[in-house]
């Protein structure tokens, strides 16, 4: 920052001090430090100053505040996303915005099968409130601990439950938020059906920041599971899984909760790196699908799970399989798949992408990107694993701990382009389901048809004329309209 750029900064700084109530700003440096740091650590950023604010009213006064004075606004709920979507620029003149001081559970209903939480809310502690009232939330992420439900509906997170329950949007029945210019769209009715024109809640949810800040939101609830199957199965190969859920869908309907698919190479990370972890099968298998099935009603899913799988071995389509006896067994099953992200984070760097594809077409894109990475990146180890049940695949290649950082740098361009690429003729996704971000702009403009970004570029200039939002999020600077806020 220019010497002028740092009296500026100052003298912005003292006028915020001044619009807020004591406490709000984080004024403790060190504290300061990790929320300027994405969770990957692909970004590091600067900000003006950091608020925390404790209530609708406040985000309002600091959003109004910045808009008048045309100053960047990022919001941050758990900073656990993957793609730089919470992280301020290198500029020094972003406000971020943190929510975890909004924690309160507003309103639960039983009978209506709804609660009503603050956006600072971690995503165990909305899990807890449903438990408490003897009803379920469906969404499952592996930083349940950390991650927060403002952050979870504003990147429409999917987990391993959307199989069945769908992603955060399908889970919302409505938002509170906060516009960019301090205004506050309220608009948590807890009603199945509302068709008073726009859909605004959907398009808050997904938005990532750009459109406004979610404060609160009004989720849908289920009934409490009350049984569960859960197997590991060997399978010959992803065409053989794809054929597999689709047996299963039809044996089981609904109570197919999760689908997830995991090569050897996943499976022998895990078992390499994290403590307490064995392989649940005698022989090693190429491919494996762990999957479960769940019942709001007591019966016998074992007996359903294990004749399906049964058929399954003899028509060929599985090899080997076990399946949990009791939730001990069932939580070593699952701690296998939660855990490859973090076994791969100690094996060694790694490029990931987070691709989805129309199921029906996961066998044909696995074995052509598979074949180019064995082809490019003789180094690499593919490490392609994920929610197989909803098309979406974690498709990493893993390399050696002594892998230079500049040899990746200069290798991820070719990599990036030749597997999105072949997504896109694979009428897939290059984002499933974490987002866009800082990370994935430049992607969303390659891929995405002109006429759709010219729509959300519309509708962010409607809502966001200064362009404060989150800027260089999702959209393209520059490509906004009005000023680019903040050092963009």
């Amino acid at each position: 920052m220019s010497a002028s750029g740092a009296r500026d900064g100052a003298s912005l700084l003292e006028s915020l001090r001044a619009a807020m109530p004591p406490g709000v700003l984080l004024e403790d440096e060190a504290a300061a430090a990790p929320l300027l740091a994405d969770h990957r650590h692909l970004y590091q950023g600067r900000a003006l100053a950091i608020a925390l604010p404790r209530s609708t009213a406040e985000v309002a006064t600091l959003l109004a505040w910045c808009n008048e004075r045309r100053i960047g606004v990022v919001p941050q709920g758990g900073n656990t996303g993957y793609c730089g979507g919470a992280t301020p620029d290198e500029s020094g003149m972003q406000l971020l915005v943190g929510l975890q001081r909004m924690r309160q559970v507003r309103a639960v209903d039983a009978a209506n099968f709804s609660l009503t939480v603050e956006a600072g809310c971690t995503l165990a502690e909305v899990q807890q409130a449903a438990v408490a009232a003897d009803r379920f939330f469906p969404l499952e992420l592996g930083s349940a601990g950390s991650c927060q439900i403002g952050g979870n509906l504003a990147t429409n997170a999917g987990g391993l439950n959307v199989l069945r329950f769908g992603m955060a949007r399908a889970l919302t029945l409505g938002v509170e938020a906060v516009l960019a210019d301090g205004s506050v769209c309220s608009h948590l009715r807890a009603l199945r059906k509302d068709n008073t024109g726009y859909d605004l809640v959907s398009l808050l949810v997904g938005s990532e920041g750009t459109l406004g800040i979610i404060t609160a939101a009004t989720l849908r609830l289920w009934p409490r599971l009350r049984a569960t199957a859960t197997a590991f199965v060997a399978v010959p190969d992803v065409a053989a899984a794809v054929a597999l859920l689709a047996r299963l869908r039809v044996a089981a309907g609904e109570r197919v909760n999760s689908f997830e698919l995991l090569p050897r190479s996943a499976l022998e990370l895990a078992l390499r790196h994290i403590e307490g972890l064995a392989d649940p099968l005698a022989a090693a298998h190429g491919w494996y699908v762990l999957c479960e099935l769940s019942s709001f009603t007591e019966e016998p899913l074992a007996d359903l799970l294990g004749q399906a799988l049964g058929d399954a071995l003899a028509a060929g389509l599985a090899t080997d399989a076990a399946l949990a006896a009791n939730e001990r067994q069932r939580a070593q099953l699952w701690r296998l798949r939660e855990n490859v992200p973090e076994a791969q984070r100690r094996a060694g760097p790694s490029l990931k992408h987070d691709i989805s594809v129309p199921i029906a077409a996961l066998p044909g894109f696995v074995a052509e990107a598979s074949a180019w990475v064995r082809a490019h990146v003789p180094a690499g180890m593919l490490v392609a694993y994920g929610h197989a049940g909803d098309g979406n695949l974690h498709f990493n290649i893993s390399f050696p701990q002594e892998t230079a950082a500049g040899q990746l740098a200069r290798e991820e361009p070719v990599i990036r382009r030749a597997i999105h690429d072949l997504v896109a003729a694979h009428g897939g996704s290059f984002s499933a389901e974490h987002g866009i971000g800082r990370l994935k702009v430049g992607e969303l403009e390659r891929y995405a048809p002109p006429g759709t970004l010219a729509m959300m570029r519309a509708i962010k200039n409607a809502l966001d004329p200064h362009g404060i939002m989150n800027p260089g999020k999702v959209l393209a600077a520059g490509g906004q309209g009005g000023e680019t806020p903040g050092g963009h």
